[in-house]
This record gives C-alpha cells, sequence and structure tokens, in this order.
C-alpha cells in the first residue's frame, strides 16, 4: 500500500473521552471512528488488523476440530423465553420488536439459537460429540460504554459451543478449547495467563477466563508465586488463620459507642482489633417484581465478596446497596447493624470466618450502641459459606505460595455448562440402551475486537503503539525521506516491489512530508519494522530499524527481503 493514496490521518492528540490508552492510540492512528456511544467504524488498518486476529482464531479453531457455522443476530423472545433468559438476563440484552410487534433481541450470545438447532437436529448418542463455533458481530447494551473497543455495544467476538453424551466427554473438549485459546493467544504475541472465574449470567458448573495482562486492566487476578493456581478475584479463595478462638465465652453487652459508624472508628473507641469485630454488608437483588434484601456478616477487617454472595444464593443479577430508605423500613439502624432475630423478607449470610470468633463486637441495631462479647450462638443467620474477597499476601488455596495481585483484560471465556440450557429446551437423544439423555454442553467465547484493544494496551511506547508482528497491520514500512531525490525514489520502489511480490505486507511512505513526521507516523501506527531510504541510497545502502528493540543496522538493499524473512520466522 502506498500511503500517498491511504485513506489515513493521523492526531497528535486523542479526544478527551477517550480514558484508556488503547482507545486513545485507535483514534489517533485511524484504527476506529466513533458513530456513536459505544459503536465504532474499523478504518482500513484497523480492520486489517481484525482480520489478522480472526483468521487466527479461525485457523486454531479448525485445527481443534470444531467447525464453523454462522447464526442470525436477530434472535425471537420465544426462545429467550423458553430458556428463562428473557427476564433475568438483565437490560445489556437489546430488545426490539417488529412490524407485528413481536418481540426480539440482538443477540449477546448464541446458547439459545444453537441449541435449538441441534434439538432439532439430531436425536442419536452416535451423533455426538461435535462442537460448532462462528465468528459473529454482538450486541450489549452497555449502561456506560467506555474504553474504546474493550466496552463497547457492538462488538466481534468468537463464540463456540460444544455438545457431548457424557461428562467425561465434556471435560475432554473443555481442556482442548483451554489448550487452542492459549494458542491463539500466543499466535497474536500476547502475554496472559488463565485464571479460575465465576460464570457469570451464562452459567455452568466451571470457567476459566483468559487475561491479557496489563496495568489498565479491569479486572484484577490472584496467582501463587509457586504454583500454577490463578483466578479472578471474583472467584479467588485463600488461606487464612482461622483456629476457633479458646477465649471463655462471656455474655453480650449492649454498650454506648458514640460516633462511632465504621470499623475503624468502633475499633478505635473500644480499643480492640478490627479482628474482634463483625461488620454488616446491607445488599439487595432487584428483580422485574420483586426486591429480596439480605445482610451480609463478616469479620470486621475482611472485605465482602459481592459475587460469592450472589453465588451462594443463587440470585440472578449483581447485587447492589440498600439505600437508607430500605434500610429504616427494614428496622434496621445504618452503621449499628446486627442480626439477632429474624427479620421478616431479610435473609442473613455469615461468613465462615465468624464461626472461630469469640467475644466479638457487633452493631446493636440501635443509634450510637454495640453489643460486645458476643459469640455464634447469639446471632441470627441463614446461611455460612465463603463470601470473602482473597488478599495478597494469604496463603494459596493449594497451599503452595502466597498470591500475588495482577491486572488483566479478560479476552476470552470457557464455561462448562453441563445441562443448563439443555435441560430446559428439551436437547436430548437417545443412549446407547434407547433411553432419552440430556446433551451436556460446553460453551467458549474470545473477544476477537478486544483482543486487538488488548493488544495495544500490553504493547505501546511513549511514542505509539508495537503491535506484535503476528497482528501487525503491515510487516514493514519503507520511508522516503526525500521525495525529491530520485535515487531514493527508485530503490524504495525496488523493494517495495521486491516485497510484494514475495508476500511481505509493505506500505511506502511516498507522502510528500518531512522525514521527521514519517518517522513519528510510523511510530504511532506500530509497524514492526522501518525501513529508512536516506542519503545511503546512492550506494544501495538502506537501514532498517526494529520498532520493539529498536535495534537499526544499515545494510544492502538486495539483503532487505533476507532480512526481513528472518525476522518473520523468528
Amino acid at each position: 500500500m502506498r500511503l500517498s493514496k491511504a485513506f489515513l490521518r493521523t492526531y497528535k492528540e486523542a479526544p478527551k473521552e477517550a480514558e484508556v490508552i488503547s482507545h486513545q492510540l485507535m483514534i489517533r492512528a485511524s484504527i476506529i471512528r466513533q458513530l456513536t456511544r459505544g459503536i465504532y467504524s474499523y478504518l482500513p488498518i484497523g480492520y486489517r488488523v481484525l482480520r489478522k486476529i480472526e483468521n487466527i482464531v479461525r485457523e486454531e479453531m479448525d485445527r481443534s476440530g470444531a467447525q464453523e457455522v454462522h447464526m442470525p443476530v436477530l434472535q425471537p423472545a420465544t426462545l429467550w423465553k423458553e430458556s428463562g433468559r428473557w427476564s433475568i438476563f438483565g437490560p445489556e440484552l437489546m430488545r426490539l420488536k417488529d412490524r407485528n410487534e413481536r418481540e426480539f433481541a440482538l443477540g449477546p450470545t448464541h446458547e439459545e439459537v444453537i441449541t435449538d438447532i441441534v434439538r432439532n437436529s439430531i436425536d442419536s448418542y452416535k451423533n455426538l460429540p461435535f462442537n460448532l463455533y462462528q465468528i459473529q458481530t454482538k450486541f450489549r447494551d452497555e449502561m456506560r460504554p467506555r474504553f474504546g473497543l474493550m466496552r463497547c455495544r457492538e462488538f466481534l467476538m468468537k463464540d463456540a459451543y460444544s455438545f457431548h453424551l457424557t461428562e467425561e466427554s465434556l471435560d475432554e473438549e473443555y481442556l482442548n478449547m483451554k489448550k487452542t485459546y492459549e494458542r491463539i493467544l500466543e499466535r497474536c504475541g500476547l502475554l496472559f495467563r488463565a485464571v479460575e472465574a465465576d460464570s457469570g449470567a451464562i452459567g455452568g458448573d466451571s470457567s476459566h477466563e483468559f487475561m491479557v495482562l496489563a496495568d489498565s486492566g479491569e479486572d484484577a487476578i490472584l496467582y501463587s508465586n509457586s504454583s500454577e493456581y490463578a483466578a479472578n478475584i471474583e472467584k479467588a479463595t485463600s488461606i487464612i488463620n482461622v483456629e476457633e478462638s479458646n477465649e471463655e465465652k462471656k455474655e453480650k453487652e449492649l454498650v454506648f459507642t458514640p460516633n462511632s459508624k465504621s470499623i475503624e472508628e468502633v475499633a478505635n473507641f473500644l480499643n480492640i482489633p478490627k479482628e474482634k469485630t463483625v461488620k454488616a454488608v446491607l445488599l439487595k437483588e432487584v428483580l422485574e417484581n420483586k426486591i429480596s434484601y439480605f445482610i451480609v456478616l463478616i469479620r470486621g477487617d475482611l472485605e465482602v465478596n459481592n459475587t460469592k454472595v450472589k453465588n451462594i444464593l443463587g440470585a440472578y443479577f449483581d447485587l447492589e446497596m440498600m439505600d437508607e430508605e430500605e434500610i429504616t423500613k427494614l428496622g434496621l439502624v445504618k452503621g449499628y447493624v446486627g442480626s439477632f432475630e429474624k427479620k421478616e423478607g431479610v435473609t442473613v449470610i455469615l461468613d465462615e470466618t465468624v464461626k472461630y470468633m469469640r467475644n466479638f463486637v457487633v452493631g446493636g441495631n440501635k443509634e450510637e450502641h454495640h453489643y460486645i462479647n458476643v459469640n455464634l450462638e447469639d446471632l441470627y443467620y441463614d446461611v455460612v459459606g465463603d463470601i470473602r474477597e482473597a488478599r495478597e499476601g494469604e496463603t494459596s488455596p493449594d497451599g503452595k505460595g502466597v498470591l500475588k495481585i495482577a491486572r488483566g483484560i479478560e479476552v476470552g471465556h470457557i464455561f462448562k455448562l453441563g445441562d443448563k440450557y439443555s435441560k430446559v429446551l428439551n436437547a436430548s437423544v437417545l443412549d446407547q440402551n434407547g433411553k432419552d439423555k440430556i446433551i451436556k454442553m460446553g460453551c467458549y467465547g474470545i473477544g476477537v475486537s478486544r483482543i486487538m484493544s488488548a493488544a495495544i494496551e500490553q504493547n505501546h511506547d511513549e511514542f505509539g503503539i508495537v503491535w506484535p508482528k503476528n497482528i501487525a497491520p503491515y510487516i514493514a514500512n519503507i520511508i522516503i525521506t526525500n521525495m525529491k531525490d530520485q535515487d531514493q525514489v527508485n530503490v524504495a520502489e525496488k523493494i517495495y516491489n521486491i516485497l510484494n511480490e514475495n508476500g511481505i505486507e509493505v506500505v511506502l511512505d511516498d507522502r510528500n512530508e518531512r522525514a521527521g513526521f514519517k518517522f513519528k507516523d510510523s511510530d504511532l501506527l506500530g509497524f514492526p519494522l522501518k525501513i529508512v531510504i536516506g542519503k545511503g541510497s546512492l550506494d544501495g545502502v538502506v537501514e532498517l530499524k526494529e520498532r520493539k528493540s529498536g535495534e537499526s543496522i544499515e545494510i544492502k538493499e538486495e539483503s532487505v527481503l533476507e532480512y526481513i524473512q528472518n525476522f518473520m520466522k523468528n
């Protein structure tokens, strides 16, 4: 491609609404353009990168044995209502009606559609197992689209669905997909970790997220410094010292604690460590026709993991904090909440660490009062479980090493769905004994457009993008430093033609601009190699500079092809 004819305009500055570096650089480099909030067009440079990532994904999925299909974006509400997700998926589901007032959704995912295809296509165990995938545009009505392609309303995704007669077969394919995703991300030149994760709205018994490591990542992951253990902070567990106290139990006593609403204030006022307190976190789940209320009790020095609470309760939606009006209506006193008797309409969840405490402090349900010397038998609770947030420095749950924290960008997620969708949608086959058996399913998603953003977040410097070479829009950029020098032009044209003839993706910067301007654009756009045609061209010598390392050499023009071919192999 000749840059003199390219649809390309670069910018020194990014718009203020571009908060993260990938969004800023994609705007500045004419990779994407916003149409409206959370919806983007891919411009030529960006679309080349997108297609390269898509091709890597397709090649590895085909290699894994999966078969490509293509399903409709527009999905009937009847199918979603049959699965039960129409009412519980939430406001992110883009809903619409046709001219006949029939309801539809723009697909954020395709579990229902693929299950409908399979249930109407196969009826025997002999047809299993298999894995079907597609690379398709998805839609999600994000409340707050942000971070460019990382959290948008329309995005490109590969989703795959496997079908099995047995759990053992599902386990085998799950491992196959895990290895496939690892190969995809390795070929994209990314540093990543596969971590245990919460299954979220998709559901299922087990899942792993694939996190591209980046300081700007939205997600926190905890990993062992001495083992393979790694998990999203929503899923992570750890080992802490929770040996039962041998203190002699005392009678609980209500005491005056003025201006002491927070755990820090209570601990300071009573001159006790936070570990001797129990705090109450007040949560709710808001459904279309019902609000459920929860009191969560946990040791004062620990934090509640809302996802764990959601899972232990079997809640559909993310939990929210109660407001002051709701707290008062339930007969609770904000900042002084305890749980000593059952309250109608309130479920109490107790973190398992509280079981081992003695003579602790908890709110007295009275303004400026707490109970001291409280013990487990004094409390009312409905559910006990691990609902605490694991922390850096704690022992890994496998007992090997301590937990470290890192930030990551989720680009892929795989799930063991089991019979979550096949059962409710009645997808079954006859087994070897002629008995009807519900199919087991797996689900495997990877964000093609999100990988592009994640790659930039992980690979950039103060000058611009540093593309991994397998997904770079072009491998090399030939820069003519002086368009008035015919010798430079001739050498550049010769190298450009040779590289094109040998299948090397190359751009020729033949614009009538200053050399400095061209160098800045090349760095911004992130091409892995610069071929600088300067004064040495008279002797057939050019400068070749690697974008990532900054290393440069001078070589004869006839050696350029061999150099680049070796560069691409290594």
